[in-house]
């Protein structure tokens, strides 16, 4: 394994999705309060205005990411920062409640992101490595940029409004740089292709017949996925309020809670990225899906209980989360590509699960406002993470069930042709 490109790919795309975030999540940690617009929490609103446009460019992905030509991916990933970073100004010059435009015109770009970094190391040998390191990025990114925003705040005396430009601002550099050193990425070699097949543009018709082929199975891990992506961005978006009800205060606790779950992501999903039979790893990813789902329950009722502080709650419940949220974000259909040598690319499966995760985002945050406003934040994320428990293990159950038939009679169709 070429240890130069993989520190590399690890940094070019670490540093290029991290930088995104500063660009995204800021305006999260402030708390607006007290504002009221149409009968909607002014924060609520603009989260919701974000995510609708974050979830239209998730569906627009479905065919911009997979039909995207590899000698164009540097001038859609940079062009689609600025005009998010020009929105940001637009949320920072405009009156309130209109500013809901600029969000939505903020994360309208955004969501193609991760598909078009994920695009640089999809098909490789390292591919689980650097998909894992990916995705270690937006759960540490996510607190780190929200330190930085309620920073510009106390110690620069920037307002809500500027804050989200302010630190968006303090990120371009840095993230073209990242961006231009992922265009300097080697192409697959022939062992990569070997190992993980050559992943090519899919067109309309060829998208059909793979979803067609896989139905249920990818039914039902969406479902999954848009539960994971709904609480997970609750979790993301209401940190503040979650670790103000949990009665720590500090703006590091946004950063210093996510660090070991990070750590331990990485590590745990890095040694499967080691493992080279695909249909092995590929096993292996949803034990880590049952195992992620047993913890989230577990930790959440020990909370419940008083046996374990808050603090290692949202550790525990995290790590639940997050293990089971990142490899749907490439590495799990990474290896499902090349275990059944399915002809296309990641980038198609990444984004149907994402579009609708990210709708899924909007329902539970309408449902918190107007099914359960008396219901307090911290209250809504316990009884939330019991259904993502109970939800996923059954899933995932069943998904092992499917692909274990699958390769069995992957397995039989292969000796009667040698037979033969």
């Amino acid at each position: 394994m070429n240890i130069r490109f993989i520190l590399q790919a690890s940094l070019a795309a670490f540093g290029t999705y991290f930088c995104m975030y500063a660009f995204r999540k800021p305006f999260t940690v402030a708390t607006f309060s007290n504002e009221v617009f149409w009968g909607i929490d002014y924060k609520i609103l603009l989260i919701i205005a974000q995510i609708i446009g974050y979830t239209i460019s998730k569906f627009l992905g479905i065919k911009v990411i997979s039909e995207m030509k590899s000698k164009k991916r540097i001038l859609y990933l940079i062009g689609f920062i600025l005009f998010a970073e020009l929105a940001l100004l637009g949320f920072a010059i405009i009156p309130a409640p209109y500013t809901i435009i600029c969000l939505f015109l903020n994360g309208l770009p955004l969501g193609m992101i991760w598909g078009i970094v994920f695009s640089y190391i999809e098909g490789r040998k390292a591919s689980e490595l650097l998909g894992v390191i990916l995705s270690s990025s937006f759960i540490v990114s996510s607190g780190v940029v929200k330190s930085i925003g309620k920073w510009t705040i106390d110690a620069l005396n920037v307002s809500e409004n500027w804050m989200p430009f302010v630190t968006g601002l303090l990120f371009i550099t840095p993230l073209v740089l990242f961006a231009f050193l992922l265009e300097k990425l080697p192409q697959p070699t022939e062992e990569d292709q070997l190992l993980k097949t050559i992943r090519q543009p899919l067109n309309k018709n060829q998208r059909r017949t793979i979803f067609k082929q896989y139905a249920t199975p990818l039914t039902l891990i969406v479902i999954f996925f848009i539960t994971l992506t709904s609480i997970r961005d609750f979790r993301d978006n209401f940190a503040r309020e979650i670790w103000d009800a949990l009665g720590y205060k500090d703006a590091t606790i946004f950063t210093i809670s996510e660090i070991p779950i990070a750590l331990t992501v990485l590590f745990i999903l890095g040694y499967i990225g080691s493992i080279t039979t695909n249909y092995k790893a590929f096993m292996y990813y949803h034990y880590v899906l049952i195992i992620g789902s047993i913890s989230i329950l577990i930790s959440t009722y020990l909370f419940q209980l008083g046996v374990i502080s808050p603090f290692i709650w949202m550790i525990i419940s995290g790590l639940g989360l997050y293990s089971s949220y990142v490899p749907f974000n490439g590495i799990f259909f990474d290896r499902m590509i090349a275990t059944f040598k399915i002809n296309g690319n990641v980038g198609f499966l990444i984004y149907i699960a994402d579009a609708f995760g990210y709708l899924g985002s909007i329902l539970i945050l309408i449902y918190k406002n107007f099914g359960k406003a008396s219901i307090s934040w911290l209250s809504f994320f316990i009884d939330s993470l019991y259904i993502l428990g109970f939800l996923g293990f059954l899933i995932t159950i069943y998904s092992i069930y499917f692909f274990k038939k699958k390769q069995k009679k992957s397995i039989t169709i292969k000796q009667l042709v040698y037979e033969q």
